[in-house]
């Protein structure tokens, strides 16, 4: 039995969970509204404020699902609730960020401004000139933002420029050496 499956979901006070037709739920919380659609053969079931996820039988798919379905629908509860954040941070000569209106514009080294706008359920965030904060609700979709933020202008391993999650580690490289010997 799968070890994160079996585990039930705990709904916290100010969080509404409603299970449709066909495996669609719908979480809705301080944060805001998600709406997912499960797979079919998954078994979903809501007692009091908890949510158990069960699987019909001992298929290897049935299996693999039980485990990622419970996941999801907890990822949905806790978004709604505090929400999910990534932070990245800017390193290089000249490289800067600023927020206008709704626009992110990043100074990156290139002989024009980067712009990113926000995209409807994403916050975007500057703190300091060198840090993007990215949050919102759904955890696949503030990750995916982050990642083509990053995308813009990914760490080099020999100074370390460029655009990097905060916890990531860059793997630095040894230049050239000066003078043969």
């Amino acid at each position: 039995m799968s070890r994160i499956g079996r585990m039930p979901i705990t709904v916290p006070a100010g969080v509404e969970v409603t299970i449709g037709e066909g495996n669609v739920i719908t979480v809705k919380g301080p944060k805001g509204e998600l709406t997912k659609t499960m797979h079919q053969d998954m078994i979903i079931e809501q007692e009091g404020n908890e949510i158990l996820v069960k699987r019909p039988d001992d298929e290897p798919m049935h299996r693999a699902l039980h485990g990622l379905t419970r996941s999801l629908i907890h990822n949905m509860v806790e978004g709604v609730e505090k929400g999910f954040s990534k932070t990245l941070d800017v390193n290089g000569v000249g490289y800067r960020v600023e927020k206008k209106g709704s626009d992110l514009v990043m100074n990156l080294g290139f002989s024009h401004q980067v712009v990113v706008s926000e995209v409807p359920g994403i916050t975007i965030d500057v703190p300091n000139a060198n840090q993007i904060v990215i949050s919102g609700p759904d955890k696949q979709q503030v990750g995916q933002f982050a990642a083509e933020v990053r995308e813009k202008r990914p760490p080099e391993p020999y100074k370390g420029k460029g655009i990097k999650y905060s916890d990531e580690v860059i793997r630095r490289k040894v230049g050239k050496t000066g003078a043969k010997k």
